[in-house]
């Protein structure tokens, strides 16, 4: 009996790719210290969840749902979500309530995004910016994934870089933060502005945080 004919809708299945976890290497209690609410190893932001203290440094390996991926995406660490479901909402005491993008560099910007679309992620917007070179963007669910081409890298393999935090006041943020947060500043995104965690925040990645986006 076809939906139609029960009068009932049809379900509509989400076929779009969707990040759904990060393994991190810094510690708990780094995160804990920039104000975010940690539960044991992990902390959950944007429905994302951020397993922390893992090997290695910076952002470990990346989960997403959805995709055409076992084991790496052209060198990424790419792993099978822990997690059916994502985690609920939240705002965390520093004001964050989520990841506004997941930044990838690339030595190779075609290869990368070549292995990326055979995985089902295929950019869906590629440009020039001067001063930051090619830029490659799409949306992965409760995130944007910023691909940036980087040939002076050494290595062949991209590497998961960095990551850029929505927060509610950046102002509420540098009074929390102090020194350990960088200058309020325009971002490249219009209506927005950033500020970058500086390196005495002790973590081992780079990490920013963007005010929300215009009504």
């Amino acid at each position: 009996m076809s939906a139609a004919e029960t009068n009932l809708p049809e379900l509509i299945v989400a076929r779009e790719p969707e990040l759904a976890e990060l393994r991190i290497a810094d510690a708990p209690e780094r995160w804990s210290a920039l104000g975010f609410d940690v539960d044991g190893g992990s902390l959950d932001i944007g429905m994302v969840r951020m397993w922390l203290g893992a090997e290695g440094e910076g952002i470990s390996s990346w989960s997403l749902r959805r995709v055409n991926a076992t084991g790496s995406i052209d060198g990424l660490p790419t792993t099978a979500p822990r997690m059916v479901v994502p985690p609920p909402f939240r705002t965390h005491p520093n004001g964050a309530t989520g990841i506004d993008h997941v930044v990838v560099v690339t030595p190779d910007f075609d290869r990368t995004s070549a292995a990326l679309a055979k995985a089902g992620v295929d950019l869906r917007r590629d440009q020039f910016t001067e001063g930051r070179g090619r830029l490659g963007f799409r949306r992965i669910g409760p995130a944007i994934l910023e691909l940036a081409h980087r040939p002076e890298m050494e290595g062949d393999d991209p590497k998961l870089w960095g990551l850029t935090f929505v927060v509610i006041s950046l102002e509420v943020l540098a009074e929390r933060l102090g020194d350990l947060l960088g200058p309020i500043g325009p971002a490249i995104q219009s209506g927005r502005r950033v500020a970058t965690l500086n390196r005495e925040a002790g973590l081992s990645m780079p990490v920013a945080f963007m005010s929300p986006e215009p009504p």
